[in-house]
């Protein structure tokens, strides 16, 4: 078993939300619970649903499928329908999300169809499209801690048109696969399964943090003082 199929197998097992509904009692003890299936064929489609997750949460940057190119990501339904504006003077300054008409405002633009499970995706309590928009809009959001924090778009670009409808066709190919690794949880926790006693216990080194990877050439590393 390679450490990048073992990878995507609990990625697999952890993305889906019945993962939190079936273990919802034992995750108030803070950390994931992993059942490791014994069987290999279980474990491969495990492997194979992990990666296409992960192809998609890369946006096609890791595992590309054969016939894929790096870097892309499949087509959604989502289209702009009508262009947001790009003069500065007219930044978008609001976003709305009209349920009804599957529709996405932004500034005087639109995107449709956006489904209500796409607008209301959320990891750990955060909206994602509503995070994602509320950062590029005019004023920001988030806390102001640095200068750093002035920096921002004087203008919505076609670039970030592009990014929203990468984005939406992110979470709509991620809600697709909602089903089959539901199948896949349940196959395997009704299945035959490693109890913790029969896998190695890690050795000393084992446990232990990797070592810092060498300098590359050219690199300079500078060295922060501890506060007393």
């Amino acid at each position: 078993m390679a450490a990048e199929d073992l990878f995507a197998y609990v990625y697999a097992l952890l993305a889906t939300p019945a993962y939190v509904e079936r273990f919802s009692e034992e995750l108030t003890i803070p950390g994931p619970r992993i059942p490791l299936t014994r069987d290999a064929a279980q474990f491969q489609v495990g492997v194979a649903l992990g990666r296409r997750l992960v192809w998609l949460h890369t946006y096609g940057e890791r595992w590309v499928p054969n016939g894929a190119r790096a870097g892309t990501v499949p087509r959604g339904t989502a289209r702009c329908t009508v262009a947001v504006a790009e003069q500065p003077q007219q930044h978008p300054e609001t976003f709305e999300y009209e349920e009804a008409a599957q529709t996405l405002h932004v500034g005087q633009g639109e995107f449709a169809p956006v489904p209500p499970d796409v607008w209301g995706f959320s990891v750990s309590g955060l909206e994602v499209v509503h995070s994602w928009l509320a950062y590029r809009m005019k004023s920001g959001a988030g806390r102001k801690s640095s200068p750093l924090d002035k920096i921002r778009p004087e203008r919505w670009s076609a670039q970030l048109t592009e990014e929203l409808l990468h984005l939406l066709w992110v979470l709509e190919a991620t809600l697709a696969m909602f089903p089959p690794l539901t199948e896949h949880l349940r196959a395997v926790v009704e299945g035959p399964l490693f109890a913790a006693a029969d896998l190695p216990a890690p050795t000393v080194a084992e446990r232990k943090p990797p070592a810092p990877e060498a300098p590359k050439s050219g690199q300079v590393h500078m060295a922060l003082d501890e506060e007393e």
